[in-house]
């Protein structure tokens, strides 16, 4: 079993939960993530299996899109609902709308953060969670981030009891963003401690809410000996990727593992950090610039050292 699995993360799991249900569902253990979502956080987790390991990387690597809500009035220990209290200032006056969204279009770029203290990162060899179950705070690495939209999606909800002002947002954003720390942050700049009060990932690794199944269809569906359904192929992690359709000579050279010249392929300068050579319409390997003779192509990835005789692109199964 190769490819690509859509999973619907619901909450109250961590990812690593789901990896273990999903080793016992599809029976292999090849089975990883394509990147972390909070226990806290439903949405989409692209699960890798089989050969589909090989890729994770790049599907961490991609973008990813949010939807969720920033309260302003009090801020937390984990910078979401979940963590305890640590600072209250009554929200007095709602803000403006306007006031909100000029706020909120100073984060699109690229900006800079510095992750929450619970968060995986690790300073030290440990990571910066366990500093803060410890009860110790230690410095933290700033890291920079790529918004690429940052909206508020609903009109902005005033609780006069509590004082507080929340409203919804959606994201798009790259790796490595931390969404809590953007609430957080936008609240400072609009003078109040904040928090992000919900999230939901809408899309991860190029795959969106329409194509995942939760645990108990993919249970359902294997039961069925209908998982195929809920699978993607490998290939649709690479499809941003440019690409090279090799001939039957050229594959017996990837198939071994040969640097290859540029001008094999008509390349003059690198498209890409890789390139993905297809044969068959399979994904087979992702090449490289050679790191010292940079007129060459040199194997990064070896993804098939096999094909199937005859295959039809995604484009015909359409």
């Amino acid at each position: 079993m190769d490819g690509i699995l859509p999973l619907w993360k619901e909450r109250g799991m961590t990812s690593h939960d789901c990896v273990f249900k999903l080793r016992k569902i599809l029976q292999t253990k090849k089975v990883g993530h394509g990147g972390t979502l909070d226990p806290d956080v439903d949405g989409v987790l692209p699960i890798c299996i089989g050969k589909g390991t090989k890729v994770i990387e790049y599907l961490q690597d991609s973008g990813k899109i949010y939807e969720g809500e920033i309260t302003l009035g009090f801020s937390t220990t984990t910078e979401d609902r979940s963590g305890e209290v640590v600072e209250t200032r009554a929200v007095e006056q709602p803000l403006s709308i306007e006031e909100i969204d000029q706020m909120m279009a100073t984060f699109v770029g690229t900006i800079k953060q510095i992750p929450p203290m619970y968060s995986a990162v690790k300073v030290n060899g440990k990571r910066l969670y366990e500093y803060a179950r410890a009860g110790e705070t230690v410095e933290r690495p700033e890291r920079k981030a790529v918004i690429e939209s940052f909206k508020r999606t609903t009109e902005p909800t005033y609780d006069e009891a509590n004082k507080t002002q929340s409203w919804r947002f959606q994201v798009t954003c790259g790796k490595g963003t931390y969404v809590r720390t953007l609430a957080v942050d936008l609240g400072e700049k609009l003078g109040y401690p904040a928090h992000m009060s919900d999230l939901t990932r809408l899309a991860s690794g190029g795959f969106s809410v329409g194509q995942a199944a939760t645990l108990a269809q993919v249970s359902e569906l294997m039961e069925k000996g209908q998982i195929d359904q809920a699978l993607q192929p490998i290939e649709e992690a690479m499809k941003e990727f440019p690409r090279i359709d090799l001939t039957d000579a050229d594959w017996q050279k990837v198939k071994n593992g040969q640097v290859l010249p540029m001008k094999a392929f008509g390349i003059k300068q690198m498209p890409g950090e890789l390139i993905a050579f297809f044969y068959n319409d399979q994904l087979v390997s992702l090449y490289g610039q050679h790191p010292e003779k940079n007129w060459l192509l040199k194997p990064s990835k070896v993804i098939r050292n096999e094909v199937s005789p005859a295959s039809h692109s995604l484009s015909d199964i359409e």
